[in-house]
């Protein structure tokens, strides 16, 4: 008989992430590259496996394929187990028909065939899109000794920027009394990460609960917390208190690719108690011209640089040309910078080509971010303003 897991994680990956417009046009963000050899989804994935929990359903959607074959058989997080380890979930034929998730709340609940199979006494929801090193073990020990329904881990923002998130006030203990979404006037300073831990038969009541109803948004935030308060039902904060970023946006994937520069990064990825695990593509070690140059950036394997790299981020098999210059930059793998083309504060997608004496982006203050999609190509001594977007092919 195989025995039962205490903690089952759950993944939700399946989001468009628009607001990344053409860096996600044909992938889900999850699988978004950041850091030059990372994806964003190899973070939550990580802090799964170095806290502990070794069985992982992962809820995809939107463009699945790029994920789905990243993800493989999570051999890379140490997730390819006997008996648990990481599982590919996308909406299915059941004998009750087929859907998308309708929001997060349903995604799960479509899902709960896969948690209960484990019998778990504890469920971790997880969202694909944020930035962090977490040990979720220690906030399941806060779950249990507080007797807690759910945890609801929570993160201190400036107090002027607390009405752009979901707010929890607490009172004594660190016990939730009440939820603000998006607050005109928030009473706290603690903004939800949306990430939750459920004593499992709470969280099989209150989806199935709410699958019933129809004026439901099937949405963690808007429902399922909301109705656990007013059941009642014991609700706790647990206060992260380290890095965070929540990269829905071109301008917070920027930062946090910044964030990962300089002699003290806002962002150790080089921690070796922590390690960010990932599928890291087979390339040979990069070069570095006799005339190149690189300076306070990150670059991965397989890059070739005959010109001048700053304050940037490349990644895998990036190729910079003599006399091509690259400043305060984010660069996907497969990317050609032609000779004398100079790129400024820009991300670029996969495979995009910078053509000779081209100029991308802008060095100009307040810094707008430029954005070029997969496989664009700009042509030869051509201007690519500050703060545009080119789409891929």
């Amino acid at each position: 008989m195989l025995s039962q897991k205490e903690c089952v994680a759950m993944l939700l990956a399946g989001g468009q992430g628009s607001r990344l417009y053409a860096l996600t046009s044909k992938i889900a963000k999850p699988a978004v590259p950041v850091g030059g050899k990372y994806r964003i989804i190899d973070f939550p994935l990580s802090n799964c496996i170095n806290s502990g929990i070794d069985t992982v359903g992962v809820l995809t959607q939107y463009e699945p394929f790029e994920l789905n074959d990243y993800i493989g058989n999570g051999q890379p997080w140490d997730l390819d187990r006997m008996y648990g380890g990481v599982h590919i979930l996308s909406p299915y034929q059941a004998k009750r028909g087929s859907e998308w998730y309708k929001g997060t709340a349903n995604a799960i609940y479509q899902n709960l065939s896969f948690i209960k199979r484990y019998k778990p006494e504890y469920v971790l929801i997880l969202s694909g899109d944020h930035i962090y090193k977490m040990n979720y073990a220690k906030m399941l020990a806060e779950h249990k000794k507080n007797g807690a329904d759910v945890t609801v881990a929570t993160i201190e923002v400036p107090i002027e920027e607390a009405s752009r998130f979901g707010v929890v006030n607490v009172g004594e203990n660190g016990k939730i009394v009440e939820f603000e979404e998006k607050p005109k006037k928030p009473k706290s300073n603690l903004a939800s990460m949306g990430i939750y831990i459920f004593s499992a038969e709470k969280l099989y009541k209150y989806l199935e609960e709410d699958e019933l109803d129809t004026k439901s948004s099937k949405d963690f935030g808007k429902n399922i917390l909301p109705n656990m308060l007013n059941a009642g039902e014991r609700m706790f904060a647990y206060v992260f208190k380290g890095y965070w970023k929540d990269v829905g946006t071109i301008d917070s994937l920027y930062e946090a690719n910044m964030d990962l520069l300089g002699e003290r990064p806002l962002f150790d990825i080089s921690d070796t108690n922590w390690r960010i695990h990932s599928k890291n593509p087979i390339a040979p070690p990069h070069y570095i011209g006799e005339n190149g140059s690189v300076e306070g950036s990150l670059v991965a394997l397989g890059c070739e640089i005959e010109g001048k790299v700053k304050n940037s981020i490349l990644s895998a098999n990036v190729t910079v040309e003599a006399g091509a210059e690259i400043v305060g930059s984010v660069i996907f793998s497969g990317c050609t910078v032609k000779a004398g083309a100079k790129v400024y504060n820009s991300i670029m997608a996969e495979d995009v080509v910078i053509g000779e004496n081209s100029v991308v982006g802008s060095s100009a203050q307040p810094r707008k971010i430029t954005l070029l999609g997969r496989g664009a190509q700009i042509a030869a001594g051509a201007t690519v303003e500050g703060g545009s977007i080119v789409e891929g092919k």
